[in-house]
């Protein structure tokens, strides 16, 4: 008669999880504390508990509440706008507003309750950065916002039927665009060229959405009067693929390839932000070792993405030689990836709670010598090309905007930098220790294009002194992800040789992982500027909300200020040094 022997348990002795207890952070009292204070200034309703000051207002209030936060309180940036819808409430949306103030270095939280068909007023009177993001709102959720003056579809076409992320929606119906379908965009003449002399004929110019200097699928119809561009509109949406609805539709480990789909010049970063935002709500951290080698990848990432938005910027002016020249060491830093996971573009590489595996025996090695060959690069683009006269002639003045514009459209990461203010969520909210490295954030003055493509190449310095730090350090030593085992899946050797490890194998492939019922917001600096996850947890083991902060639809909604009184070749060379990755801005 055979035995059953007892195979031993894969070490873990912490407690199982009690996902049904409500996610507390970790800074509640400092956060509740400030929320106190700023709901007595301005005479809101505070909600404690959570991981930022929080406010619930009433809808008819939205307008003054962000106007006393933004003159009185300093909260000068539009960060970001959602909703989450919940069809058992009366009130069924929650429509979210998230400020910054540059000056003190903190961020608010709004709330505002709204039921199913009651319209909210628009916030655009207060922060015109705010234009795209209610636009979005209602176009998924079907919130309206009274006041807005172009309140239509953005990221899907005008034949969809529905509002897509409400709970509601069937994400299996399709609608079917034709030609007849699209809206036929007609830009608003600026003011400013308002003339009375009609004898020249204006004319009407379609970009995109497949042009070869969009880089992307953006389309943009500009009025010309002469050569001058005196009125401009931007569609967006051709590569919307519901990037939240997805994630609500899979389990927290599964919705990690679709963040590498953002922006996929530096994907490493959006796994990054992902993962950190889930352990956040988990409670947990990633080893040492992984976090040191997700801070080197995201560098080189960093620098990667850098390299292919002047590569191509450049090109588009006629510049060939130096697309050759800032490709070679992209490829090598894919290399790098490659090496890493099997993957260059598109790598999957994090998993929650650290690495999907480790780095293999030659990495610092290979690491070290990326940063030695990557200057010789940089600085033969930059001879080439910082003091070329025709370099000069396309890029200098062209496409400014002010520093005041750049804060209130919410413009964040170089473009923002460009302008003279010195956001960077490294320094601002460190992550992964980027408070223990000696570096610099660049800045320009200006504005303009030639001001952000000198803030790329500076950065790409920066990220370099980051990584040479980071490889003197060395490699922490164990394991690179967390032990425990309703988080990460155990090793496959303990799974075909031990019991329990084929257990908790079975039940987190089955049951996923389930983070406590709450809501956290995480934040870290893509290579657009600030990349943010804001997730819903209802204790199961799929998310009940994601929500993605992309850089570049802040970025973008201004582009049409930018390029009027512009001529067509500007356009092209300012729309590339702003780096709109169509993957992050329509999600």
């Amino acid at each position: 008669m055979s035995t059953l022997t007892r195979y031993s348990a894969i070490p873990y002795t912490g407690p199982a999880p009690t996902n049904r207890e409500p996610y507390v952070p970790t800074d509640t009292q400092k956060m509740d504390a400030r929320g106190a204070e700023i709901a007595s200034r301005i005479g809101a309703e505070q909600e404690t508990g959570q991981d930022l000051p929080t406010l619930v207002v009433r809808r008819e209030r939205i307008v003054e509440t962000l106007r006393a936060l933004k003159n009185d309180l300093t909260f000068t940036m539009p960060l970001d706008l959602w909703a989450v819808d919940y069809p058992r409430r009366r009130q069924r949306f929650d429509v979210m507003y998230q400020l910054y103030s540059l000056q003190n270095n903190e961020r608010v939280r709004l709330k505002v309750p709204v039921a199913d068909g009651e319209p909210i007023p628009s916030s655009l009177p207060v922060y015109k950065g705010f234009d795209w993001f209610e636009r979005e709102v209602w176009d998924l959720y079907g919130v309206r916002f009274d006041g807005h003056p172009n309140l239509r579809r953005i990221l899907t076409h005008e034949a969809f039927q529905g509002h897509a992320l409400r709970k509601d929606y069937d994400p299996a119906q399709r609608w079917l665009c034709t030609e007849k379908d699209v809206a036929a965009l007609v830009p608003k003449v600026d003011p400013r060229f308002e003339r009375v002399d009609t004898d020249f004929e204006r004319v009407t110019l379609n970009l995109g959405p497949s042009h070869p200097a969009t880089h992307g699928t953006l389309r943009i119809v500009v009025i010309l009067d002469g050569e001058k561009i005196i009125g401009a509109e931007q569609e967006i949406g051709y590569l919307h693929r519901c990037f939240e609805k997805s994630c609500e539709t899979h389990t927290y480990q599964q919705a990690i390839p679709f963040t590498d789909r953002l922006n996929y010049m530096s994907a490493i970063i959006n796994n990054v932000g992902y993962c950190m935002t889930v352990e956040k709500l988990l409670g947990v951290e990633a080893p040492e070792r992984a976090q040191h080698v997700r801070l080197i990848l995201s560098e080189f990432m960093r620098i990667a993405d850098h390299l292919v938005c002047i590569g191509t910027n450049l090109v588009d002016m006629g510049a060939l030689t130096n697309f050759w020249y800032l490709f070679q060491p992209r490829e090598e830093i894919y290399g790098l990836i490659e090496a890493c996971c099997g993957a260059r573009l598109l790598p999957s590489y994090l998993r929650i709670g650290g690495l999907a595996v480790d780095v293999p025996p030659n990495f610092l090695e290979n690491a070290q010598r990326l940063v030695n060959m990557l200057p010789k690069y940089i600085d033969d683009v930059e001879k080439l090309v910082s003091r070329n006269k025709i370099f000069h002639d396309r890029v200098v003045g062209v496409a400014p905007i002010s520093a005041e514009d750049a804060i209130d459209f919410g413009f964040t990461g170089p473009c923002l930098r460009a302008c003279g203010i010195p956001f960077d969520v490294r320094k601002s909210n460190p992550y992964l220790g980027y408070e223990t490295y000696d570096w610099d954030v660049p800045i320009a003055e200006g504005g303009d294009t030639y001001a952000r493509y000198l803030v790329r190449m500076e950065e790409m310095r920066q990220s370099l002194r980051i990584l040479q730090q980071a490889i003197d350090r060395g490699l922490p030593s164990g394991p690179v992800i967390i032990d425990n085992p309703y988080v990460a899946l155990p090793p496959k050797e303990k799974v075909y040789n031990e019991m329990e490890s084929l257990i908790y194998h079975f039940k987190l492939i089955m049951h996923g992982i389930q983070p406590p019922v709450g809501e956290t917001y995480f934040q870290v600096e893509g290579g657009n500027g600030e990349l943010g996850f804001y997730i819903v947890s209802d204790g199961t083991k799929n998310p009940y909300k994601v929500r993605c902060r992309p850089p570049c639809f802040a970025i973008y909604q201004a582009f049409g200020q930018m390029i009027t009184g512009q001529t067509i070749p500007d356009a092209i060379a300012a729309l590339g040094s702003l780096n709109i990755i169509a993957g992050e801005l329509d999600r």
